[in-house]
């Protein structure tokens, strides 16, 4: 099992877009359509024939090893949000934690599922998923790693992180759970996607970054307050950024000279495709601490464009906001 890195927490769920994001979005959401015909047509015939129909064609909560963690969470993705709960016996905050996500995963009925790791029985999924802290949630969607938070949360925040979970998984990935499938008959409603913008995602599906790139600044153009297209543009010129990198050389010319600007520039780049945003704003924010000028300049200016990468409002902005705010002035 590898875990992949990638998308962040819950307010943004967006995080580091890793080289296979774009491709694995465009083939969870085929896989998720294929799911939810076939969950359409088994409640169709159920129901001719006068059946109740089944729920959930998969349990609401598994408890997790290292051997079934790819068949039980990574395949199982593709058709439902998977929720990870690491926890320990040794946690009291563990104990006060478990109990509500499982109550919740209940209420929310097919959803999500709620995937359980003892981290004291499976201490390899431990290290492989660096865990800094127990509990910790994740989620997994179309095999992409969301980290959502770390220690007990209330109730209500956590409610707000599975709606946010829910929504983004839908919308971006085409992941519905049990509960959000249609019944039979019934029209699921939509709302219809700007054409423009479904251009540029297409593009961006392909791999063809240029032409996303021009596809959202054309969106731009006539709705410059578009955060769908914002979103987009920063991730393919990221993206197209890092394609023609050689990560060691990249990763060498910044640790041998710090004082270095376009070297930093770039290993931050390589940091937020591997996943590791905290480096990549820390990396960013220490050379805008050591410049002056135009160097500091385009450090601060690339700061905020990965800013963009993640999303305004995840809280590992606002600390490296926060942080530059310190170093400026």
């Amino acid at each position: 099992m590898q875990p992949r890195n990638s998308h962040l927490n819950s307010s943004a769920l967006r995080g580091a877009v890793d080289l296979a994001a774009v491709k694995a979005a465009g083939e969870a959401a085929q896989k998720a359509e294929q799911a939810r015909a076939e969950r359409a047509r088994q409640a169709a015939a159920a129901e001719e024939s006068g059946i109740a129909p089944a729920g959930p064609a998969y349990p609401l909560v598994i408890d997790v090893t290292e051997e079934t963690f790819e068949a039980e969470v990574v395949q199982l993705s593709s058709e439902v949000p998977v929720v990870i709960d690491f926890w320990s016996g040794r946690s009291g905050l563990s104990a006060q934690l478990s109990p509500v996500l499982e109550s919740l995963v209940e209420e929310y009925a097919g959803r999500f599922v709620l995937a359980r790791v003892d981290v004291d029985a499976s201490p390899v999924i431990a290290q492989q998923f660096g865990l800094q802290a127990i509990p910790t949630v994740m989620a997994v969607v179309a095999g992409q790693l969301v980290p959502l938070f770390q220690g007990a949360e209330s109730e209500s925040n956590i409610r707000k992180v599975l709606d946010q979970l829910i929504l983004v998984a839908e919308q971006r990935f085409g992941v519905v759970g049990g509960a959000g499938a249609p019944a039979a008959g019934e029209q699921q409603p939509f709302a219809p996607e700007d054409p423009a913008l479904a251009a540029a995602h297409d593009a961006l599906d392909r791999g063809d970054l240029g032409g996303a790139i021009q596809a959202y600044q054309n969106v731009l153009l006539d709705q410059p307050g578009n955060t769908e297209a914002k979103l987009g543009l920063a991730q393919a010129q990221l993206l197209r950024r890092v394609e023609a990198f050689d990560p060691q050389a990249v990763r060498t010319a910044a640790a041998a000279d710090p004082k270095d600007v376009a070297a930093q520039l770039d290993a931050a780049d390589l940091d937020l495709v591997g996943g590791h945003v905290e480096d990549a704003f820390g990396r960013l924010v220490d050379t805008v601490g050591r410049t002056f000028g135009e160097d500091r300049d385009r450090a601060r200016l690339r700061l905020l464009e990965l800013f963009e990468v993640i999303g305004a409002d995840d809280p590992r902005v606002t600390a490296a906001r926060g942080a530059l705010a310190r170093v400026l002035f």
